[in-house]
């Protein structure tokens, strides 16, 4: 199976100015998906799509394709990402190199266990799903607004969380990692379609960065990572 890796980096950004090449723990923000997508096994094609010439730059020196800079109608505030994964898929399929499937990795989310885009490929491939959907689980006790509030889950007889089992959680996605079936974009679908599925990741993968305070949360869970994967801390 032949899967496009897609890291969209935007060189506009709302919360936190230019955030795809801030430095965090030691590297531009955008390189450390970009490194995870290229150590994973097997092998990803791995594409960044950009509309700024900077970003472009560090992109192709940490080793990621940029084969085109991102037409501007596509890199809008309002820009959903399904068109500019499309427009990726397109570029391929245009060279001859029409992929089966496509990783959608968002840069904004970078904390990633080694091993887990590997896992994400193994558990696609098993389960033969359409698409795969990173997630994590959080415990049921959820509310709703409205006019009155109310509990999504039994106030009267609510579970400690140390009982629940893996059917009594419910699952936030991350924001950080899809892989979907080339086919499923291409009749104008989204990221998540056809038979879709879970795919669990731990809950420190599940950060997004929006705001500066995600920046400097990121920075330590990065360097916490980098620390673990040398042996400095057993509890990765």
């Amino acid at each position: 199976m032949t899967i496009l890796c897609v890291i969209p980096a935007r060189g506009g950004s709302k919360g936190v100015r230019r955030k795809n090449v801030r430095a965090v723990a030691g590297k531009p923000l955008v390189v450390w998906t970009i490194e995870q997508a290229l150590r994973a096994r097997p092998r990803l094609d791995v594409l960044v799509s950009t509309d700024d010439e900077e970003i472009a730059q560090i992109a192709r020196e940490a080793g990621a394709d940029v084969p085109f800079i991102r037409p501007a109608a596509l890199a809008r505030d309002e820009t959903p990402t399904e068109p500019v994964v499309r427009h990726a898929i397109a570029a391929r399929t245009q060279q001859g190199r029409r992929p089966d499937a496509v990783m959608l990795l968002q840069a904004t989310s970078p904390v990633r266990f080694p091993g887990t885009l590997d896992r994400a490929v193994a558990e696609f491939e098993a389960s033969g799903v359409d698409s795969l959907v990173g997630v994590v689980p959080q415990p049921p006790f959820l509310w709703l607004s409205g006019e009155v509030p109310f509990a999504a889950y039994d106030p009267a007889h609510r579970p400690r969380r140390q009982e629940l089992d893996a059917s009594g959680y419910v699952y936030r996605e991350t924001g950080s990692l899809y892989l979907t079936r080339t086919g499923i974009y291409e009749l104008g679908g989204h990221r998540v379609g056809g038979h879709a599925g879970l795919f669990i990741m731990d809950e420190r993968e599940g950060l997004d960065v929006d705001t500066e305070l995600d920046l400097l949360i990121a920075g330590h869970q990065l360097e916490w990572l980098g620390d673990a994967l040398v042996g400095k801390d057993p509890e990765l």
